[in-house]
This record gives C-alpha cells, sequence and structure tokens, in this order.
C-alpha cells in the first residue's frame, strides 16, 4: 500500500461534525474579519502557550514580519537567524531592510547552535531569532542568557512548534515574541493560511493589533505605516475547534517517532543513518519534542528518496540548500563554507510520515523499505 508524506483527510474524519458546526456559526454570524470568533481563539491560544497575548494574522510568515515590526527592526539593523529553515525565516528580515547574520545549527537537532551565536553579536544586533525545526525549540535557556546580557531581544519562530516545550515552558513563551504558523500541514494547521504572535508585553500586543491593520488605531486614523494582515473568522474557527485536539495529536506523532526509532535499532540501518536527531524528551522530561516532522541523515539521501517515490511511500527533503545560497540572497554576497554543518545537513536530511493517523504497518512498511535499500 502507498503510505502518504501526510493524510489530513484521515484528520478531518474525524472531527468531521465539530468543523462544520463552527463554519456554520461562522456563516449565521457573517462577521468574517475579526470580531468574537477571533478574539475567542486569540485567548485561548495565549492559555495554551501560557501567555497574556495572542495577536491572530494572516500567515505565519506575516507573524515573522509583524513581529520584526513590532521591534522596530529597519534598514542596517542585523538579526541574527539560522540558515537552515524555511525562506521565511529570512526572507522578512531582509523585506524589512535589515541584514541576516546567520549562525550555523547543531548537527544533533538541526536548531541554531546556541554557542555560534555570541560571536555574531555586533554593536547592529538588533534581535536574535532562534528557529524550533521540525517541532524541537531550541536551546532557550541559553540564547535569553545571551540576549539578557547583551539586551537584545529574542523572536522565537515557532512555526513548527506549537505544543513544543523547553525546560517545560511552551513554544512562543520564552522569547520577547513567538511566531507561529497555522499552513495546513501543521500540527495546529488552518484550511488556508493563518498565523499568530504570542507576547507577554501589553505594549508589543498593543503596537501587533495596531500593525495587522494598517497602523491603525482608531477607525480611519494611521499613527505608522503597517499592514493588512489579519487573521480571518473562518479560520480561527477551525483552529478554535482544532485545538482541544492538538496535544492528544502531538502525543501521537511522539508514539510514532519512538516505533520507528525503535524498528531502526532493530534493524541496525548504521551506518546508512543517523537516526532521529537529538530526542530532548528521553534526556530531560522537562522537554518536549512534537515532531511536526521526523527527520534523519541518510546516506546517498537523494538515491534512498527515488527509492522510496518508487515504492509509493511520501518523504520530503526540508530543506535542500542553506538559505544564505539561495539564489534571491545573493546580494548578500555569501558562499559555500560559511556554515558547514548546515551544508552536510542539507545533502543528508529526508522527512518520513509521521502524522498521528499513521498505522503501525505503515511504519513498519516505511522501515523495511528503507533496510531494503540499504542492503
Amino acid at each position: 500500500m502507498k503510505v502518504p508524506l501526510l493524510d489530513l483527510k484521515a484528520q478531518y474524519r474525524q472531527i468531521e461534525k465539530e468543523i462544520r458546526k463552527a463554519i456554520d456559526g461562522v456563516l449565521e454570524s457573517q462577521m468574517f474579519i475579526l470580531g468574537e470568533t477571533v478574539r475567542s481563539f486569540e485567548e485561548k491560544a495565549a492559555a495554551y502557550c501560557e501567555v497574556p497575548h495572542a495577536v491572530g494574522c494572516a500567515s505565519g510568515s506575516d507573524a515573522l514580519q509583524l513581529a520584526l515590526m513590532a521591534l522596530k527592526i529597519g534598514p542596517g539593523d542585523e538579526v541574527i537567524t539560522t540558515p537552515f529553515s524555511f525562506y521565511a525565516s529570512t526572507s522578512y528580515i531582509v523585506r524589512l531592510g535589515a541584514v541576516p547574520v546567520f549562525a550555523d545549527i547543531d548537527p544533533r537537532t538541526f536548531n541554531i547552535d546556541a554557542e555560534k551565536i555570541e560571536a555574531a553579536i555586533s554593536e547592529k544586533t538588533k534581535a536574535i531569532m532562534p528557529v524550533h525545526l521540525f517541532g524541537q525549540m531550541a536551546e532557550m535557556v541559553k540564547i535569553m542568557e545571551i540576549a539578557g546580557r547583551h539586551g537584545i531581544p529574542v523572536v522565537e519562530d515557532a512555526a513548527q512548534a506549537i505544543g513544543a516545550r523547553y525546560n517545560s515552558r511552551p513554544a512562543g513563551s520564552i522569547g520577547t515574541l513567538g511566531c507561529f504558523s497555522f499552513f495546513p500541514s501543521k500540527n495546529l494547521g488552518a484550511y488556508g493560511d493563518g498565523g499568530l504572535v504570542t507576547t507577554a508585553d501589553e505594549k508589543l500586543a498593543e503596537r501587533l493589533r495596531s500593525l495587522r491593520m494598517h497602523g491603525e488605531r482608531e477607525k480611519y486614523i494611521h499613527h505608522e505605516i503597517g499592514i493588512n494582515s489579519r487573521l480571518d473568522a473562518l479560520q480561527a474557527a477551525v483552529l478554535e475547534t482544532k485545538l482541544p485536539w492538538l496535544d492528544g495529536w502531538s502525543d501521537a506523532r511522539r508514539e510514532n517517532a519512538e516505533t520507528y526509532n525503535k524498528l531502526f535499532q532493530e534493524r541496525d540501518l548504521a551506518p546508512g543513518m543517523v537516526v532521529t536527531p537529538h530526542n530532548a524528551e528521553s534526556e530531560n522530561k522537562r522537554h518536549r519534542h512534537i515532531y511536526n516532522q521526523y527527520t534523519l541523515r541518510a546516506e546517498a539521501r537523494d538515491e534512498l528518496a527515488d527509492f522510496l517515490r518508487n515504492k509509493g511511500i511520501g518523504h520530503a527533503v526540508y530543506y535542500p540548500v542553506p538559505l544564505y545560497l539561495q539564489p534571491c540572497f545573493a546580494f548578500l554576497g555569501h558562499e559555500k563554507g560559511l556554515c558547514p554543518e548546515t551544508e552536510r545537513a542539507v545533502e543528508e536530511v529526508i522527512s518520513l510520515p509521521v502524522y498521528p493517523e499513521l498505522t503501525a504497518e505503515q511504519i513498519e512498511q516505511v522501515v523495511a523499505a528503507i533496510a531494503e535499500f540499504y542492503r
């Protein structure tokens, strides 16, 4: 049987009646932009993330832009971030006229290496943006200690990490601001685009609400140039309906990851691959990896990908090019060799199906196919 990388239809079958009821409620209200439905979701999302404020917006990419705008990041400013992430992590730094400064990744976790951040700080550094990649949080204790010593705000790119924890603290609750994406493939996915910014700072929250409405505070009075980026009520209704299911879905992903780990170890696939990044949960119960992706390293990765494709097994490469080598960022002047661990990862990583509804038989089929390839 074929094994898809993600099966959203299986999830929808569980919650179809609840979803339709929520959407019908919005249709009956005819209130599609902001309003009570969005406020209700924002309050529940803030409680889930254990922060005072959550501000909905149109996408995870816009969440990053709004967060940087709220911090008044602009031309000539520097933002330290990772080169191993989705394009949006860097694009909105550049779009605001700021300069991304790349710190290499920790090879165990694929997240930014906290030990490399301090050397990247300059008098122009105005923010540090760690990315909690694949559902595992970056080393936020070290990052916040460094940021605190230098008086630099921290923006958590938590697009792939809602529900993850570090030192018992949820993603989006440790930094100055947290940014989330509700792209349909995320652990908490909308039925379209959607995003959220979290913060404990009331003034930043007020500024975010203004910035997402063209810089408007009173109707048709614009105090600064903002953007049009609002979470619409239909998406908020879907997300609020899904939110109570989120921890269960993430637990199922974790169980699937543990099954993969066990089966790979039983088949002794090394040295063909390194099974899963460092799993903090196994060493410290205060940390929680929610496996937005189950990603491993593989020798002959591209050949393995072709083999899996021919077997009907879903997979993906997140991400094939360091951000500083993307054609659109060529003007930054970076060359190969800037971040060796990132450059090694982009040649080796491959992500396998890990969605909650995946069956044990499907996981066995994936592992058996990989074992066959390496034999």
